[in-house]
């Protein structure tokens, strides 16, 4: 007998203690008694019978087998049984005819059958496996899969799309058009024509390199500010539609705001690190080819990027939960890094690949977008298509300005994407080593597993 809450077998145990011989209960009034009965033990020689018994085979027993051509009694009323449906002719024991005959469902175990509990068609059909998870937003509260985390960042866009939205598109269009006045007015793209000169001396090509990764500084910068501001906002967004609760944007900002600049200071620390990483490795090549000026100073230091890089990407991996971390748990930059590397601690891999294949999906989605407004803003310039493909085209305001919308609408559907993917991986490795799906149905308001908040077994 299984004591298990939520499961019951189909019958009662005998009682503890019972001597043999001992006289039981009373049976029931209309059962009967005697050698007829399907389930009468031997009767011993010394047996005295009544005189009036019925004639043999008038009456049959309400229990036991179905002979041919009857119905099989229905399954005992009790938590978790099933209805069983009707067995086909000739049921039995799996299938073959069971004692008796085999009339429609006459028998035990098999299709249709009443097979043990959990059994395919049996008493336990009703079961049907495990109950389903609570799932009050937009992720059901137990571990996720790959799909499910990257269809609670599109769900939660597109369910949340009016606060989502507009978060990425205020935080799109405000470093965008600072990009642009940058770009318009400060910065220029004389760089790009000096290392598109064969004929240029060395002095022009230093400068050119300077300039160059002065605007591309500039640029990286700027985007980085809005990530942070898109990530800050969004986490608060994803964590209130994995509760099923609706965030304005006003409210986003409020319960972000306090952590906004140690998230600015946590990303400008992992690019620190990931450029300190870069350079260490590239350092002694470029010592060798400052000095010797050899191909094997050269080939040092493409080694030593790779391997930088390497390192660079793994130390990334490690503190990639820290900002949902230093958001959600209002942490700070120390703890926040430490908390991720416990919640990546063996699942490395998996954290990679996720985070791979969000950034995949996004640069795609933004490349789609951005590809035909680069097009239209170089066709709408001076020199045409032809001229921005062999990178003598004139970058004016027009290209700017044609190319920034482009970018603008990217990074309002991206932002949303790699921002939730990222929160929801961090709640997927706390349910995973912390079990933060209860905390989570109990924050919810639901019961337990199942939609409606339903008790297994209940």
């Amino acid at each position: 007998m299984n004591d298990t809450p939520g499961w019951a077998s189909p019958g009662s145990a005998p009682s503890d203690g019972q001597e043999p011989g001992a006289p039981g209960p009373a049976a029931p009034a209309d059962r009967p008694t005697g050698p007829d009965r399907p389930d009468a033990e031997p009767t011993s020689p010394g047996t005295k019978w009544s005189k009036e018994q019925p004639p043999p085979g008038q009456w049959s027993a309400p229990t036991g087998p179905a002979g041919p051509g009857q119905a099989p009694p229905p399954p005992p009323p009790g938590p978790g049984w099933g209805t069983p449906p009707p067995g086909p002719p000739g049921g039995g024991y799996g299938g073959y005819p069971g004692p008796g005959g085999g009339g429609p469902g006459g028998g035990y175990g098999g299709y249709g059958g009443y097979g043990a509990p959990g059994g395919h068609g049996g008493w336990g059909g009703g079961w049907g496996g495990p109950p389903p998870a609570a799932k009050p937003g937009v992720i059901p509260l137990r571990p996720l899969g790959v799909g499910e985390i990257l269809d609670g960042a599109v769900s939660t866009m597109r369910t949340y799309w009016r606060t989502v939205l507009g978060i990425s598109l205020a935080v799109a269009v405000f470093t965008e058009v600072i990009v642009v006045l940058l770009q318009g007015l400060v910065l220029d793209d004389t760089g790009s024509e000096a290392l598109n000169d064969p004929d240029a001396t060395l002095s022009e090509l230093s400068d050119a390199l300077a300039d160059t990764t002065l605007n591309s500084s500039v640029v990286f910068l700027l985007s980085l500010i809005g990530t942070v501001l898109a990530t800050a906002l969004l986490t608060t967004v994803t964590s209130r539609a994995v509760l099923g609760k609706p965030v304005t944007t006003a409210e986003a900002w409020r319960d972000a705001r306090p952590q906004v600049l140690k998230l600015f200071g946590l990303i400008l620390l992992l690019v620190v690190i990931s450029v300190a990483l870069l350079m260490a490795g590239m350092t002694p090549g470029l010592i060798i080819t400052a000095t010797a000026d050899s191909g094997a100073g050269v080939a040092l230091t493409a080694l030593g990027f790779i391997a930088g890089g390497v390192v660079a990407v793994w130390i990334w991996v490690r503190f990639s939960l820290a900002s949902p971390a230093l958001m959600l748990e209002k942490q700070g930059i120390k703890k926040a890094l430490g908390r991720s590397v416990k919640l990546v601690r063996g699942s490395w891999w998996r954290v990679f690949g996720i985070q791979l294949l969000a950034s995949v999906i996004a640069g795609v989605v933004a490349s789609i977008i951005v590809i035909p407004f680069t097009l239209l803003a170089a066709a709408l310039g001076g020199d045409g298509i032809g001229g921005f493909l062999a990178g003598t085209g004139d970058l004016g305001w027009t290209f700017l300005v044609v190319s920034g919308i482009g970018s603008v609408i990217g990074s309002m559907i991206t932002f949303p994407i790699t921002a939730g993917v990222t929160v929801l991986l961090y709640i997927d490795r706390r349910i995973r080593r912390e079990a933060l799906d209860l905390e989570l149905i109990r924050a919810a308001g639901t019961r337990g597993p199942g939609a409606s908040g339903a008790v297994p077994g209940s």
